[in-house]
This record gives structure tokens, sequence and C-alpha cells, in this order.
């Protein structure tokens, strides 16, 4: 076990007591990895469930040689939202609650500060490689007079109405155009990715422009190792090779890490295109796990962790780089017919999957190793946000948050170095408009009437011990049932009267610790 540098890991806390105060003590700023799954369980870590079918050594090994917090959330059950947060350090809801669909327009505050644009100014070379789902202006490129391609109405011939727009047609844009509103815009130097694996185009971008323009319609013959493409329809490059993304990503992310210089730090985030569908695992990871196609993809997700891993210590850089991996959200609905058909919970103990208000939704992996300031070896169950990543980040770094931005983030640093407890016991949970919930202290409050915004099948409660109930909402304390199975909601009408003023001041009036 790695030992904690008592003298740089003060003059890590010491080199800025708040977000934005003068350093008193400059170490050497640490490069900054993030690595971020995407539809990946809490109970998919094999560290953190001794049950898991998935192998998952390189992240084991992360978790080994750093810290694994087991009470860290995303700020939504899906994904744009919580990489909103992240990026933007504020509850997602404050703005909006959905996804960015297919050609829809950037929703990063333009008015904010981002995290990479808080790095970059501190002298920080910055990349994004991987799934961005933060929306570009394609307005920008988009000929005039274009419109989405009707679908073929649903029983031809029949006078039935037509189905749902199938997208836009390949010569709806001018291809050649740079496309203002992605990565560059706010604060990255540099992108690689295809923007979303399973929304058009189906095209690889670079910076700001499309390296290969699409132009032909959606096409997919072949299945996929698990569940639905969940593809939706538009211009695609032809030949697309869905089994290439993650592949070519993992390629892209490795070479911009080797081109990196040891005297100018640097910033990656990596949001990665897996385990979401399509669950496309390569023909080298097929059969590597005992949990189907999404414990195979699963396991090549943890495959591209050590690369980077690899990538960064054959640079030398490893004992001064700050990596941290989580998930944007629990996984997706597939995950309950995986419990009947390999025993493997992709939840772990948890209540919920994507989408859901309860803790499998939005409760995430979360590791982060920086060897001599971050204890090697330790358990966390201290209340972490992603949102909290930037004023923490911030704090590394000795950077002024500017006044106006990161409004929901609370600088972690003693929580994350194991000098002292975390600063956060609040949260608030939301994926929809219709439902939030608050998490304070070891309680937490639904305001919704159930939960579960995912389907739950018939089968999964009567055999996992969860019963209906008629009541308005659910109240549950976490620390004596974690699986969220007794709903306290009418023995403590105090308790859910608290829970619902402070859920009230948290949406009007902002921060509440």
């Amino acid at each position: 076990m790695c030992l904690v540098n008592p003298i740089r890991l003060l003059a890590v806390l010491a080199l800025a007591p708040f977000a934005g105060s003068a350093p008193a003590a400059q170490p050497a700023r640490p490069n900054i990895v993030i690595l971020y799954a995407d539809d990946m369980g809490y109970g998919d870590l094999g560290a953190q469930n001794p049950e898991s079918k998935i192998p998952t050594p390189h992240l084991d090994r992360l978790a080994r040689e750093g810290t694994r917090f087991t009470d860290a959330h995303s700020s939504s059950g899906i994904c744009t939202p919580s990489r909103y947060a992240l990026l933007q350090g504020r509850y997602h809801w404050r703005k909006f609650h959905g996804i960015v669909n297919s050609f829809d327009q950037p929703v990063l505050d333009a008015e904010k500060t981002t995290l990479p644009e808080l790095l970059k100014a501190q002298g920080y070379t910055t990349a994004c490689i991987g799934k961005w789902h933060l929306g570009w202006d394609w307005n920008a490129i988009k000929k005039p007079g274009a419109t989405p391609v009707a679908a073929a109405p649903k029983d031809k011939g029949k006078g039935k109405a037509a189905g749902p727009p199938a997208g836009f047609a390949p010569e709806a844009f001018d291809w050649s155009k740079p496309i203002p509103g992605g990565p560059l815009s706010h604060g990255f130097d540099y992108y690689f990715g295809d923007d979303v694996p399973n929304f058009p185009p189906y095209a690889w971008f670079e910076n700001d422009r499309v390296i290969t323009p699409p132009t032909v319609p959606l096409a997919i013959t072949p299945s996929t190792a698990e569940g639905n493409w969940e593809a939706r329809p538009g211009p695609m490059v032809a030949g697309w090779d869905f089994w290439a993304v993650m592949p070519t990503l993992t390629d892209k992310a490795v070479q911009w890490i080797g081109r990196q210089k040891a005297s100018e730090p640097f910033f990656l985030y990596f949001p990665f295109t897996s385990p979401h569908a399509p669950i496309v695992p390569t023909a080298e990871f097929t059969g590597k796990s005992q949990a189907g196609g999404y414990g195979d993809f699963m396991a090549q997700t943890d495959a591209t962790v050590g690369r980077v891993l690899r990538a960064l210590a054959e640079k030398g850089f490893a004992e001064n780089t700050l990596v941290i991996f989580s998930a944007d959200n629990g996984p997706e609905s597939y995950a309950y017919e995986r419990i009947r058909n390999f025993a493997h919970r992709s939840m772990g103990p948890l209540r919920g999957l994507k989408r859901d208000l309860h803790e499998g939704g939005h409760r995430v992996p979360f590791i982060a190793r920086w060897p001599g300031v971050i204890p090697a070896g330790r358990v966390s169950d201290g209340l972490l946000s992603q949102i909290d990543l930037f004023a923490t980040i911030a704090g590394l770094v000795g950077a002024a948050i500017p006044a106006g931005s990161a409004e929901d983030s609370y600088d972690q640093r003693a929580l994350l170095t194991g000098a002292g407890p975390g600063v956060r016991s609040t949260l608030v949970h939301n994926t929809n408009a219709n439902g939030y919930a608050l998490r304070h202290g070891d309680w937490v409050l639904i305001s919704a009437k159930t939960g579960s915004v995912t389907k739950v099948p018939e089968w999964f409660d009567p055999a996992n011990g969860y019963k209906a109930h008629a009541l308005p909402g659910e109240l549950y304390n976490l620390r004596e049932d974690l699986a969220q199975r007794n709903n306290l909601y009418a023995q403590h009408p105090d308790k859910v009267a608290q829970l619902t003023a402070l859920l009230a001041q948290v949406r009007a009036k902002g921060q509440v610790r």
C-alpha cells in the first residue's frame, strides 16, 4: 500500500484554503484525467461487488492504488444532465432535465465558466476524447430549408398517420463547414469522438469538423451482443463500424497522452461510449465475462482504463496525475434480465437503474488516484457529488472560480485526500421535471409517488422484497436500509416535512451543506 506523502499533502491543502484564494505553497500542479463510463452500474465494479460476474482487474487495481468512494453520485439518472453538471459545477435541473437529442442545440452555459475553461486559464492543455452529448450549433451548417425526413406511414396504404420523423438526410448539412458550440467552444483545445454512439451523424469528429462526410442514411444489419441498437435514424458515413468506436477512442486517448510534455500540465476528459448501447464488444473481449454481451463490453471498458493508466506510466506522468474514474448514471433496463440470465446484479445492492430516483439510478462507481496525495487502498463513505469536482479541482490548482459559476460545487479536497470529513451533507437527485429526491445525512426523501422511472418487470419486486404502496412519496434511512425496501414515509411525518422544506430551499436558493 502506498503511503501519503504528508509534506505534499499539506502543500496541496494549503494551495487554496478556499477556492480562489492566493496559493500559500505551490507543488507541481497535477495532470488531471477524468475517465467517465456510460451507463455503468454500481455493482459492475469488481472491487465493489464480490459477486460480480465481470472481471475488472484494471479498475480494481486503480481502487487499490487510490481511494474508492461508495457514496458518490451523478447529478442525474441520464446522460446529458450529468455531463453538464460535472463540467459546469451546478445542478442540471436549474436549467433543464432531459438529454440533448439528435441535432439539438448546445446546453452548456456560455455566460458561465466550464471546468476546462478554468483549467485552460491556469495553463493546462485540455482535451475531450469520446462522447460529447452536450450539443452543437447544427444550424450553422444546416442548409436553408432543410427539414427532417418524415417516416413511412405506420400502415402503408391504409390511411394511417406517419410515424415519428426519420431524422435529417445526409444532404441537409454542409459537412465542409466548422460546427460551433461543441468542445472547442467551451474550453477544450482538442476534441475527437463520434459525439453520441447511437445518435447521428455516425461519423468521426475532430475538433469542430466532421472528418468524413456522412453520405448515406443509417443502416444496421447484424445484431448486438445484448439489448437493442437504440440507434436514432440519420446520416451515416458509408461502412460505419460501431464495433470500432471504443477501440478508436482508446487509441486516440493513448496517442494524445503520448504527445503531452512533462513541463505543461494537461486535462483529459475521456467520456467513454461504453458500456452504453449499442452493446458491441469486439471479438477480443467476447466471452471474457460471465455476464453476457454487456459483461464482455464492460470487460472491454476496463481494458481501456488499463491502456490509459499504462500510457500515463510510460510517459512518466503517473506520479503527478490525478485520475478520476466514474460513470454518468446507473445501468440500462437490460440489467434486470441480466440478474435472471447470469446472476449478475449491475446495480449491486442498490435499488433502481438508469433514470430512477432510487439509489441505483445515480449512485455510481467513483475512484480517485493521485500517488502521495490520495491514500491508497482506502474506502470512503463520505457523501460526494460529481458536481463537486469543479470546486475541488479549482482548489487543487489554486484557481479562482469566477463569480456566478459552479454555484452548487463544494471543495471536497479534505474528503478526497483523507485529511478530513467531507463538507456535503445534502444533495438533490433528479431525472425529470416530475420528481425530485433529497438526500440529507442518512435520510433520503423521494418527492414523487415512486422512485422508479424505468419500468420494473413484474417478477423483480416480489423476488427482491419490494412492496407496492399508495403513499405520496418515499422515505428511507440509507444507513439502515441501503436497498430501500422499508418505506418510512408514513412513520416519520416530521422528517418528511423537514426534508420537503429543505428540498424547496435548495431548489429556490442554492447550496445547503
